[in-house]
């Protein structure tokens, strides 16, 4: 049971990167508007952007697949980290009592971060892999 409730994490924190890094090359209009309302502007130019999208792309189906696990797990923290690190005032108000602004909609971001925190803490039991 372990190996196949790692292998659903794995795949659906995977996957979630696929689909944004797709946003980003596909929908390039909202990964620049998403890029300078949370992130400061940064990587807010067009051809930057989709590069970002692939490279994030690769990075989820990576994930998925769990291939090199000890490289692409942390990379995935990392981003899920900027994620939640952008939206932190939602997550510590999600209903604006004391941030204008907050959104609730935002609070899972915290879920993701501690499940890809699990998935790392998890790594040598996670056997339904594509290497080890």
């Amino acid at each position: 049971m372990k190996a196949w409730t790692l292998l659903f994490l794995r795949v659906s924190l995977g996957w979630l990167l696929v689909i944004w890094g797709a946003d980003k090359v596909i929908n390039v209009e909202h990964g620049l508007a998403v890029a300078n309302k949370f992130y400061f502007g940064f990587l807010a130019v067009e051809q930057v952007l989709q590069a970002a999208g692939v490279a994030q792309v690769l990075l989820g189906l990576a994930v998925v697949v769990g291939f090199a696990r000890k490289w692409t797990y942390p990379a995935q923290l990392l981003l899920n980290a900027a994620s939640l690190f952008a939206v932190f005032q939602s997550v510590v108000d999600p209903w604006s009592w004391f941030f204008e602004g907050s959104n609730a909609l935002f609070y899972p971001s915290l879920i993701i971060f501690a499940a890809s925190l699990l998935l790392i803490a998890f790594r040598d039991e996670d056997t339904l892999v594509v290497s080890k």
